[in-house]
């Protein structure tokens, strides 16, 4: 692994786990308590493994804080044994229907006529003998088939973790078959450490009231709004309006997250309830459920950072919920423990420097890109709001010659050309294999009329990025970018250039216009600001050797595995530091982490070259199993694993926020340290067959994969000629040309 994260922090099992030492921070909370909120697993890690599983309740414990409960959704087999499973029907988390597919059956449950395998129809040996799969069928299969149905008391002894949460969904139902939930959890063993009980149904949570130990509390867990309690006949709508009346009976409520934050069809958030203030001053607490890493239905408010949806409930100045049910523990935990109560945090790593301990640099790609449509001028603003280290431009030009910022040459990408200049349409096979409408073929006059057009990369997934704000924005030219982050605290910018040699053949000179720019801005002799220049096209760099405050980033839009010694001189010849994509950096096999490319990156570290990774996104169908769909996992990994001098990001705001946090400091001796992936234990675990084969490696970098051909030669007419192009040889011997472009001919 690389040199910031030490061999000895490397723990098998737990990816990301907690150290023994106390946090020195004492953080004041708004629950009623005064306490932290407590994290509670349902299920366990649920939404890694299937839940209520031995390796779901395992990592759990592991891999979220210390106090972390452990959910359980009770369910009885036909001679009273408690077993911990969500759904009434097994047959949706269970291979059941397969072992005994004669032994369904039809109950009616709450009033509906419910068909299928039922836990009360068995003996306790039978559905040991069970095992389960992911009942979320857009999560990984992968371990499915390997673990069985786990009991209450397997959890308590195998376990052996000191705070359960038992949940009793149907206690009706149990009823009708002569089953008694009050008399299994009245005679549940001394060290069965039950400490919550929670259920919907009023009539059981009465029964207990008064009966159970000290430590352990009464929860009433409210369903939809307009579904009816059976033992009140009230819907949950109406009592949650009678909180004093849940207060005889109960310690809490067990409320959805949308009950206190609503959002609306637009799935952005509404204005709070006042339903955990009420609650607490009456002495209730408040659990909220319905968190998950992965739910496509995540707010845009919250631009797919599921670490800023546990900070909306338990750090937004007002409130603070007192437990936080959640499929993925070890996120609710970086929130509770890492991320709380650190807006005016003063501790920070420092980015690249003199420093002995530093961070890599927040690179932006396009800006804040994964909130506003790329190159904008809201992106630009939000990157610097959002403690953008680099804000970058990628430079595209104007038919007439006018150098602007963004993403793609190609304007169908982030822009509304397709319904104003569809008869502009064409394939130029030198920038895509596809039809496009290219920025060269319209003057800036035309391209001002158009809209930006945000389009997320998964937003066919559902995922789709701030769509309130689709349009919002303008364009802006190299000269009113550089303006801008001249006049922001950035500590430096990135100049992208792609396509030089084509627009060359065009009287295009995008090298040419962007040295005047930089040059006119002070750029060339600015001492504040750093300037990046980054291209894939080594006789770009080349031409930009002539100003040396300048650094020179070689883009390798391919993946590799590692670099020849030869092509480590080439490149350095040319470039200061090398941008890898994420899958070169880390070996990824069928979306599962299997490796590190650690004598790549040495290699290039060795030859005093920085190393860029990217493009990271928030997006939870964008990261590898082993990141936990969270974001925050990745630049963990990519910083002290990967040992990376730069995130490319289009979520700065997220990775700065990781690097505020004193648990980005792996080496720091914290009760809760947000760790890097280990690369390769995760898919140890998988079942036999369902891992695809491991891919061919990536080759390694050879010169004549950096090495660009030539750039065109230039015309015969002088009017049409720019600095890009090579001059014939008797032109050349007449002509006045610069070092740089003679060394690039």
């Amino acid at each position: 692994m690389g040199a910031r994260y030490p061999l000895v922090l490397l723990i098998l099992l737990l990816l990301n786990g907690a150290n023994a030492a106390l946090d020195p921070r004492v953080p004041e909370w708004l629950t009623l308590d005064g306490g932290p909120p407590l994290v509670v697993a349902r299920g366990g890690f649920s939404g890694l493994f299937p839940e209520s599983t031995k390796f779901a309740y395992r990592f759990a414990v592991e891999a979220s804080l210390p106090d972390v409960v452990l959910y359980c959704d009770l369910q009885f087999s036909k001679n009273g044994v408690g077993f911990c499973r969500r759904e009434l029907r097994l047959e949706n988390s269970t291979l059941i229907s397969r072992e005994y597919p004669d032994r369904a059956s039809t109950y009616n449950v709450n009033g509906e006529d419910l068909y299928g395998w039922f836990s009360v129809d068995f003996g306790s040996n039978e559905l040991y003998s069970i095992n389960v799969i992911q009942d979320d069928y857009a999560r990984s299969n992968i371990f499915d088939g390997i673990l069985r149905m786990w009991s209450l008391g397997d959890l308590v002894d195998q376990i052996q973790h000191p705070h359960i949460w038992v949940n009793v969904e149907y206690d009706l139902f149990y009823l009708e078959h002569g089953l008694s939930t009050e008399d299994y959890i009245l005679g549940l063993p001394e060290e069965y450490s039950v400490t919550y009980v929670s259920s919907p149904e009023v009539a059981l949570l009465k029964s207990l009231s008064g009966k159970l130990r000290s430590k352990t509390k009464l929860i009433l867990r409210f369903l939809r709004e307009d579904v009816v309690e059976p033992s009140t006949r009230k819907t949950y709508g109406e009592l949650l309006k009678d909180l004093k009346s849940i207060k005889a009976y109960a310690s809490g409520i067990l409320v959805h997250k949308h009950q206190i934050w609503p959002q609306n069809k637009d799935k952005y958030l509404e204005p709070s309830t006042s339903l955990v203030k009420d609650a607490h001053a009456i002495g209730l607490e408040v659990h909220a459920y319905g968190f998950a890493n992965d739910d496509p239905n995540l707010s845009h408010n919250y631009s797919f950072d599921p670490s800023a949806e546990y900070l909306q409930f338990i750090d937004n100045s007002d409130f603070s919920v007192d437990g936080l049910l959640t499929d993925f523990s070890p996120t609710a935990s970086e929130a509770v423990a890492c991320f709380a109560h650190t807006k005016n945090n003063s501790y920070a790593l420092p980015p690249p420097g003199n420093a002995k301990k530093t961070r890599p640099l927040i690179i932006t790609h396009n800006g804040a890109s994964g909130i506003f449509s790329d190159s904008t001028d809201l992106a630009y603003q939000q990157a610097v709001k959002d403690g953008a280290d680099i804000i970058d431009c990628w430079v595209r030009m104007s038919k007439d010659g006018v150098p602007f910022c963004l993403g793609s040459t190609d304007l169908n990408c982030s822009t509304t050309a397709g319904n104003a200049f569809a008869a502009k349409s064409n394939i130029v096979n030198e920038i895509q294999n596809k039809s496009g409408i290219f920025s060269f073929d319209l003057s800036w006059s035309e391209i001002q009329t158009l809209k930006p057009n945000l389009i997320g990369p998964f937003s066919e997934e559902r995922l789709e990025r701030n769509p309130a704000a689709k349009n919002a924005g303008k364009l802006l030219t190299l000269d009113e970018f550089l303006d801008y982050a001249k006049s922001s605290n950035v500590s430096g910018i990135l100049i992208g250039i792609e396509h030089a040699p084509y627009l060359a053949t065009i009287g295009l000179d995008v090298v040419g216009a962007i040295s005047d720019a930089l040059a006119n801005s002070g750029y060339d002799k600015e001492t504040k600001q750093h300037v990046l220049i980054q291209s894939e096209e080594t006789p770009v760099l080349a031409a930009f050797k002539k100003f040396p405050k300048f650094k020179r980033v070689l883009t390798i839009e391919f993946d590799i595995g590692d670099v020849s010694k030869p092509s480590v001189v080439e490149i350095k010849e040319i470039a200061n530091a090398v941008k890898l994509r994420r899958s070169s950096a880390t070996r990824i096999n069928g979306y599962f982490l299997s490796g590190f490319t650690d004598a790549l990156v040495k290699r290039l570290h060795d030859a005093k070259m920085e190393v860029y990774v990217g493009v990271l996104k928030n997006e939870f169908m964008n990261l590898a199993f082993d990141y936990w769909a969270d974001p925050m996992i990745e630049i963990a990994t990519d910083t002290w694993s990967v040992v990376a001098d730069g995130l490319v990001t289009e979520f700065p705001g997220t990775a700065a926020a990781y690097f505020k946090s004193p648990c980005s400091d792996v080496e720091r001796n914290l009760s809760f340290i947000i760790h890097p992936a280990s690369a390769g234990e995760l898919v140890k675990l998988a079942a036999v067959g369902l891992v695809p084969p491991a891919p061919p490696p990536a080759p390694m970098l050879q010169p004549a994969d950096i090495l660009d051909p030539p750039l065109p030669l230039c015309t015969s007419q002088p009017q049409f000629r720019t600095s890009r192009c090579r001059l014939a040889p008797v032109a050349k011997a007449k002509a006045d040309y610069t070092a740089n472009l003679a060394a690039e001919g």
